[in-house]
């Protein structure tokens, strides 16, 4: 019972983490979402570093997977806002926009998840 309070109080901080970052990034001006890229690419980040410290390294508590992997980054990071914004790019004619988008979203998250990984077992 407590991991699902454990994921209840992570996803609860992480989506208002992403509804303040992403809103304090995105901006009309952008051919891109660049809020909810750069939320997809932190948090890809995040989940190697926590990944490395959580299981790897520090071995704490096992409540703490759920808190932050599940609850905080599941809810931070954000696949269907990504898929409904590059609809919309697609729907509304910005068919470029759209595939660097897709490109972007999908080599940067990979790279920072691979990063995380990297410099947390580095350190």
């Amino acid at each position: 019972m407590i991991h699902l309070f454990a994921v209840a109080l992570g996803g609860a901080l992480g989506a208002v983490a992403r509804y303040w970052v992403s809103g304090w990034l995105n901006n009309a001006e952008h051919p891109i979402p660049v809020g909810t890229l750069s939320v997809n690419v932190l948090g890809s980040f995040l989940m190697g570093v926590c990944f490395v410290l959580i299981l790897e390294k520090a071995r704490l508590s096992p409540e703490l997977r759920p808190l932050v992997m599940v609850g905080f980054l599941g809810a931070f990071t954000t696949f269907s806002t990504f898929s409904l914004e590059t609809v919309a790019m697609i729907s509304e004619g910005h068919i470029m926009s759209a595939l660097i988008y897709i490109s972007l979203s999908v080599l940067l998250c990979i790279a920072a998840l691979g990063a995380g990984l990297w410099l947390t077992r580095l350190f």
